[in-house]
Order: structure tokens, then C-alpha cells, then sequence
């Protein structure tokens, strides 16, 4: 495929400034269950292509399925009459970071390819571990799911880069609904929203045990119906891994994503109140919160070996001992961004562009945002989680997102979470239902006052990250351990 690509870009005319042609092919699974029945069953593939090209000092953008030479060319025209449309209206030229011409290729390292299980055997797992959950009369609902996707890119351009990736990643989780009268709560595992994903085969699915774990969630859901309701007031928190990972995410991920920052998200995604004139001179957080930007580890939704654009997969600060550090970028704003801010340092893209298939756009996208351990570089001392209760006299713990809201600023927030326990004299005590916690972002990472180790630090997968016109799902990670926030505000408090 990548002598295909280098043919389609053979034929862009030579008067484009820059040009890249990525070929991708998508295989998916998909399988849900419900009430002890399978719900969803679906498999899917698609192959298809498209040509960026920068011409007159804009982007130029087409995609296609068909392969002929006489799809090509009209593909290769269309693109071409965009950006010439295009250029009658620019405010000024796009201009590209230098970069190296690569030749290499990727591949995600798996155990075990998720495509070449026997449905059946996946489904018999769904449907065992459907039914471990029916522990009570009140389970209302039973419900589990597994997904698995393959992705095969082949990008080539005009500096020389080819470089051709299989990305392969895989999820499953279950979830419990129990109902009593009005009252209905939700148990998930291991996370909420389709359980855990990574960059990983169906080793990942028969790790998490699902069948294992089901009748503890399912008793914990039958609990929560007659769980004394979360006090309301100011109080110190601990968040799980599995909750401080969608709060990295919403408060963190998005607001450094360079794109917003510049406007380009405002009609629909929202803008940052990270402002460029913060970087270097921003107190984000307490001084132990260090977030990165990070593609490289293994297993995380995010993780790659090279962006849709050719730029090689990266780990970036974006906080630093509290300070505002650094964006996610692209190789067309980071001067952008150096005209906004003369004081910033890098000149190159730190390698986050993606597009969900081949017929979206490239656009900045969150890779693996993470909040360091504790114990390392800077952060602290590395708590337990037992420790980390121990230490505090009395506060809130609490665990797996249920919902969330947050402005389009990413500035002021409100997250609720399906479980939470009492902590009492470091004590574990009572369960706690319908908790909520709100903040100011900036405010809340200040109160960051304790992180757990990285014995306890895990890359959770969120595979439903929306953004872009038209809209692009993208899958990102997010590394966190529980960690502890001093004086929040929990339930409806007045500001």
C-alpha cells in the first residue's frame, strides 16, 4: 500500500508547497449484551484514502474509496479546488514546522490478535458474565460489552516520509442498573462508558475477568439503593484512578489543545481559558502536579509511533511542578502560537494530529494525558491508597464516573460519580450514593495535596472523545492513581 500512496502523490501537481496522501484501512468488532440476550452484534470494514495539499498558503482536503486512476485524479482536482477557493479568503498563509523525511513502519505489540478469537467464544463470555450479575430481584438491567478495532495506515508526502502503522486496540466492561421504586443506581466495571480499552489484544478482555467481578458490582448496585445520600459541604477528596482519568480529560486534555486555544473549536468544541500568554507564568496546579502529553507508553489509547502528519510519537510537559507548560500541537500552529507568545520555546509539532478514518481531516487530538505517580520526578512522596485514607481524618472517596459538565472554556465543572464511601479517623466506612463534586479547574489542581504510586497508576482508555465539524470520535488515554484534593466543594453547594 505504501507503493499505492507514493503513486497517488506522484500525481499532485509539483506547484503545491506540500502534500501528503495517507491510505487507511478499519476493521472493527463490536458486541453488547443485554438481560442475558445479545443486543449488538457487528463487524465492519473500510478502505479508503485522502490528499491534504497545501497550495497558495492554504490546506486543500479530499477523500475518496475509489482507487481508480479516474477516482484518483478527481480526488487529487478536489482537493486542489478547495484550497484554490480557499485562498481568495485567507487571512494570512499557512505555514508548515520543518521536519525530517522518515521511512519506518509500527506496530502495536499484542498478545493476541482480538480478530482471530471465535465470536462465539466472546459472546459465551459476554453472556456468562451478563448473567453473573442477576444477584438480586432488584437488577433491573444487565449489561456487557466488547469492541475491538484495527486500524492500517499508510502516509506518505512530499518530504520523503513513508511510514506505514497497524494500530490495533480492544475494551470490554460490564454494567449493573438496580432499581428500587424512584431510586436507580448504576455499578460499572472495571470503568463506566464501555469498561476499560487500551492499545492491547484480547489479552486485555481476559484479564479484566469479567465474569469474576460481575456479582460484586451487581451487589454493590443493590447496596447503593439504600446507601445513606453524599453530605454536602467542603471536604477533602480522594478520586480514584478511574474518575481523575475523565477529570484529566475534560479539565486538563482539552484545554491544552492548541486548536481551541486559537479558535479554531469555537463554534462547536469550545475554546481554553489557557490563554497563550499563561505559558510559563501559570501556577495550574500545586507543586507536585506534573501532566504529560504522552505517546509513547504501552497500552494507551493514545499511544503510536507516528501522528497523521509524519511527527514522531512523543512525551511532552504540559504541567511541570504546577507550571503551564506546554499545548498539544500541530505542524501548522506551533508558529502560530510562537507569533501569540515570542517566549515560547518549541518550533516543532510535539506530534498529537490525528483523524478518526480516511475521511476526516487531521486535527489535533489528545493522545495519552496523564497525571504523573507520585514518587517521581518531583511529584512527592508515592502513597498508597491505604496510606493515602490513613492520612486523612475525614474526607470522600470516591469512584467511576457517572456524569459530567464542564464550560466550554474548560474552566468551571461539576462531575458526579456512581459510588463513593465515607472516610472517618482513615477509615473506609460507610457507603455513599449520587456524590458530586464541583470546582474551578485552576483552584481545584491547586488543592492537589497527595498522588498514589506507580504501583497503583493505570492508562484508562476513553474511545469517545468528540470533536471537529464534521464530528470525529477519537480514542485517547489518560494515566492516573487515586489522588487526594483538599477543601472541594461536594453536592449542590452555593458559590
Amino acid at each position: 500500500m505504501i507503493k499505492a500512496a507514493k503513486d497517488i502523490l506522484s500525481k499532485i501537481p509539483s506547484s503545491v508547497s506540500y502534500a501528503d496522501v495517507r491510505i487507511v484501512e478499519q476493521e472493527s468488532e463490536d458486541i453488547a449484551t443485554k438481560d442475558g440476550v445479545v443486543e449488538a452484534l457487528e463487524s465492519g470494514s473500510s478502505t479508503g484514502y485522502n490528499v491534504r495539499v497545501l497550495q497558495s498558503g492554504v490546506w486543500g482536503f479530499a477523500a475518496s474509496h475509489d482507487m481508480s486512476e479516474t477516482g484518483v485524479d478527481a480526488t487529487i482536482k478536489k482537493a486542489m479546488t478547495i484550497a484554490l477557493a480557499s485562498a481568495k479568503y485567507k487571512m494570512e498563509d499557512v505555514q508548515l514546522d520543518d521536519q525530517k523525511p522518515i521511512k519506518d513502519s509500527y506496530k502495536t505489540p499484542i498478545a493476541e490478535d482480538p480478530f482471530t478469537v471465535p465470536m462465539e467464544e466472546k459472546m459465551k463470555l459476554l453472556l456468562a458474565a451478563d448473567k453473573a450479575q442477576r444477584v438480586s430481584s432488584k437488577i433491573a438491567v444487565s449489561q456487557a460489552s466488547y469492541q475491538a478495532n484495527k486500524e492500517h495506515k499508510y502516509f506518505v508526502s512530499t518530504l520523503g516520509s513513508e511510514i506505514d502503522q497497524e494500530i490495533i486496540w480492544t475494551g470490554a466492561g460490564i454494567e449493573t442498573t438496580a432499581v428500587d421504586g424512584q431510586d436507580l443506581q448504576n455499578r460499572s466495571y472495571p470503568n463506566s462508558f464501555r469498561g476499560q480499552n487500551q492499545t492491547r489484544g484480547y489479552e486485555l478482555v481476559r484479564g479484566l475477568d469479567l465474569v469474576g467481578h460481575a456479582p460484586e458490582i451487581a451487589e454493590q448496585a443493590v447496596e447503593l439503593l439504600s446507601a445513606d445520600t453524599c453530605p454536602t459541604g467542603e471536604f477533602d477528596i480522594i478520586l480514584d484512578g478511574n474518575q481523575l482519568a475523565l477529570q484529566i480529560h475534560e479539565s486538563c486534555g482539552h484545554a491544552v489543545e492548541l486548536d481551541r486555544v486559537l479558535g479554531y473549536e469555537a463554534s462547536y468544541a469550545g475554546t481554553s481559558f489557557l490563554t497563550p500568554e499563561k505559558l510559563y507564568d501559570f501556577q495550574y496546579g500545586s507543586d507536585i502536579v506534573n501532566l504529560t502529553a504522552d505517546a509513547t507508553i504501552p497500552g494507551g489509547l493514545g499511544t503510536f509511533g507516528y501522528d497523521d502528519e509524519g511527527t514522531p510519537a512523543q512525551r511532552t510537559y504540559l504541567v511541570k511542578k504546577g507550571m503551564f507548560q506546554d499545548y498539544i500541537t500541530s505542524r501548522d500552529t506551533v508558529r502560530e502560537l510562537k507569533k501569540a507568545n515570542p517566549n515560547y520555546k518549541n518550533s516543532r509539532s510535539n506530534g498529537t494530529v490525528r483523524a478518526s478514518s480516511w475521511s476526516r481531516l487531521p486535527m489535533i487530538r489528545m493522545t495519552n494525558i496523564n497525571l504523573e505517580p507520585g514518587g517521581e520526578e518531583g511529584t512527592g512522596k508515592a502513597w498508597s491508597l491505604k496510606e493515602l485514607i490513613g492520612d486523612t481524618k475525614y474526607g470522600i472517596f470516591m469512584s467511576t464516573n457517572r456524569s459530567w459538565s464542564i464550560d466550554d472554556k474548560r474552566y468551571n465543572f461539576q462531575f458526579g460519580t456512581e459510588i463513593a464511601w465515607e472516610i472517618k479517623d482513615g477509615k473506609l466506612g460507610r457507603m455513599l450514593k449520587n456524590p458530586t463534586y464541583q470546582g474551578i479547574t485552576p483552584a481545584f489542581w491547586n488543592s492537589c495535596d497527595a498522588i498514589c504510586g506507580r504501583d497503583e497508576w493505570i492508562v484508562w482508555g476513553t474511545p469517545n472523545c468528540g470533536k471537529g465539524q464534521p464530528s470525529q470520535v477519537m480514542y485517547t488515554g489518560h494515566g492516573a492513581s487515586p489522588t487526594r484534593f483538599k477543601k472541594v466543594k461536594v453536592g449542590v453547594v452555593k458559590w
